[in-house]
């Protein structure tokens, strides 16, 4: 049976993630939710263009989108403009559990500190990819990234069925494929753009939460 062909809403563009992560930072390098939120909404279809490999990923950072929306559509959506903001009002607030599961599973902080986590991920292994040989490993690429990133915050199980599903992927040209960018030169020059931007949303992020003494939120 053939593979359902994706529609153009679901089709991957690495070129409109590109454009939105150029949007992420004001000027002031505070990062704006709506863009980050919009590019993480991107990298979502680039993951299920893949099928079900990376569903475990996708199908939570579906859910966290939707909490954070839900935090940026609510009541109190003008203090979720920017991280920053959104830190200062949740800490003032006492709206995230700091040390221990509690009220707050949902607090914006939390659920956007899983999506950081994850985009360190896609962030080291789509560098991999960009810097491989056309013959390279994905497998050991993806394997490679997640340990680095995402496998120090998952449980034995979870790992497990990880490393199992990166032994299936495609090669290097697939990948290539649903980028939607052009021949292979043309992707590697893109990712090339937007992988620094990409990397400095994470790196201020990153900086953001070690301040606040989060980047180990329950």
């Amino acid at each position: 049976m053939a593979a359902p062909v994706a529609s153009e809403e679901q089709k991957f563009s690495l070129q409109e993630v590109l454009d939105t992560f150029k949007l992420c930072l004001s000027e002031d390098k505070e990062v704006y939710l709506e863009h980050y939120v919009a590019g993480w909404r991107g990298l979502v279809k680039f993951l299920n263009c893949l099928g079900s490999v990376f569903g475990f990923i996708s199908k939570d950072a579906v859910n966290k989108i939707k909490v954070l929306v839900t935090h940026m559509d609510g009541e109190n959506g003008s203090q979720y403009v920017t991280v920053q903001s959104m830190l200062k009002y949740e800490l003032d607030n006492e709206l995230v559990d700091l040390t221990k599961r509690g009220g707050h599973p949902e607090s914006g902080c939390r659920t956007l500190l899983r999506l950081h986590r994850a985009l360190r991920w896609l962030e080291l292994f789509l560098e991999r990819l960009r810097t491989s040989n056309e013959d390279g490993k994905t497998s050991v690429m993806c394997s490679e990234s997640y340990n680095e990133s995402l496998a120090q915050h998952h449980p034995w199980m979870v790992r497990k069925a990880a490393g199992m599903a990166f032994c299936v992927l495609p090669g290097r040209p697939a990948f290539f494929e649903v980028m939607n960018v052009g021949p292979p030169e043309q992707v590697v020059a893109m990712l090339g753009e937007a992988l620094p931007l990409i990397s400095e949303v994470y790196q201020i992020t990153e900086e953001l939460y070690a301040q606040h003494n989060m980047l180990d939120l329950p």
